[in-house]
């Protein structure tokens, strides 16, 4: 009788211990508790052996042997999902999966402003993706995309609105310009698309020319005025003259004075050369700047030159001895200060 107690004692002892170390193993904390929130990205394919890894490697999970065993257990080793998520300090494996398991995301902040070219938007655009940024470039550039799109390579930059979105690290590049696609129409309301109209604009066009009003001044409240000088131009059939176009059409953004050599330059972006608006954009305008162009100023203005005085702001006028006026101003003050080019 006394073997058989003890024997039933010896087992009771064994299951409990096994029964501690499997409760441990499932409910004891193995997230690292080295900072509130750790970030794991999962790849497509990704499998429980090297996602164990991966999560030790990155300081993420104390125990990787303890994790795989309780994935396994938990049959999360035969869904492993993609994605960016987000685990807290002091996790047991079992939340850790549970969160993993869901594929319940956190989703990214996604921000682009203050571009000039699709090349730099899409380094800008998948800074926090999983996508590359030259397959992103390749796929809008494609002529399948653009066609679906209704945009030629020159203005598939007005397809983008500047602003801060969110969305899944591992979204596709079809979903993302999907997605631009339709904060764009959002963005074009049936009140932008009036006032469009109204100036005898499409929306890339008024795009094309608030990315010109963008470069031409940095103060908000001369916006308005600037672009009432080209829609001016524009009516009359006048060269716009736009020097951040012929800026863009040499390719050097560092030109503080453009010279005659630059105007000499063969190029549709050349507005000294080709009347009427360039083929796209030369700069991604921002919001404010678009609804600048939407609501110009009413005025007589066709010139408008900088004034030398280091302001940021711009002397206007209503014809071309008075411009000339104002432009040799201009051109004295920066020769008084050796600036060549």
């Amino acid at each position: 009788m006394k073997k058989i107690l003890l024997t039933f004692l010896i087992l009771a002892i064994i299951a409990s211990l096994v029964g501690f170390v499997v409760y441990s193993k499932i409910w004891g904390a193995n997230v690292n508790n080295t900072k509130p929130e750790h970030i794991i990205t999962i790849d497509e394919g990704s499998d429980i052996e090297t996602l164990s890894e991966q999560l030790f490697n990155n300081e993420v999970i104390l125990d990787k042997e303890n994790f795989a065993q309780v994935a396994k257990w938990m049959k999360y080793d035969k869904n492993i999902k993609p994605g960016r998520f987000t685990a807290k300090a002091g996790w047991s494996n079992r939340e850790l999966i549970s969160k993993l398991r869901s594929g319940n995301q956190n989703p990214v902040s996604i921000t682009f402003n203050s571009l000039r070219t699709i090349e730099e938007l899409s380094g800008r655009i998948t800074r926090n993706l999983q996508l590359d940024s030259l397959s992103f470039l390749k796929y809008i550039t494609a002529s399948e995309t653009l066609n679906k799109y209704d945009r030629t390579r020159d203005n598939i930059l007005s397809l983008f609105t500047p602003n801060t979105y969110e969305a899944y690290w591992n979204t596709s590049k079809e979903d993302l310009v999907s997605r631009m696609k339709k904060e764009t129409d959002k963005f074009w309301n049936d009140t932008r698309l009036e006032k469009a109209k109204k100036l005898n604009l499409t929306k890339e066009q008024v795009y094309t020319l608030a990315s010109i009003v963008e470069k031409e001044t940095l103060v908000k409240a001369e916006k308005p005025r600037i672009a009432g000088v080209y829609l001016n131009r524009l009516r009359k059939g006048i060269l716009l003259q736009a020097d951040p176009t012929v800026v863009f059409a040499v390719g050097d953004f560092e030109i503080r004075r453009v010279l005659n050599k630059h105007l000499e330059i063969d190029s549709p972006y050349n507005t000294y050369k080709y009347a009427g608006l360039p083929p796209g954009p030369i700069f991604m305008p921002d919001i404010g700047t678009i609804d600048a162009v939407l609501d110009p100023e009413k005025h007589d203005y066709i010139f408008f030159c900088a004034k030398p005085d280091n302001s940021g702001l711009h002397a206007f006028a209503i014809n071309n001895s008075g411009h000339a006026i104002n432009a040799n101003k201009y051109r004295n003050w920066l020769n008084q200060r050796g600036i060549k080019k």
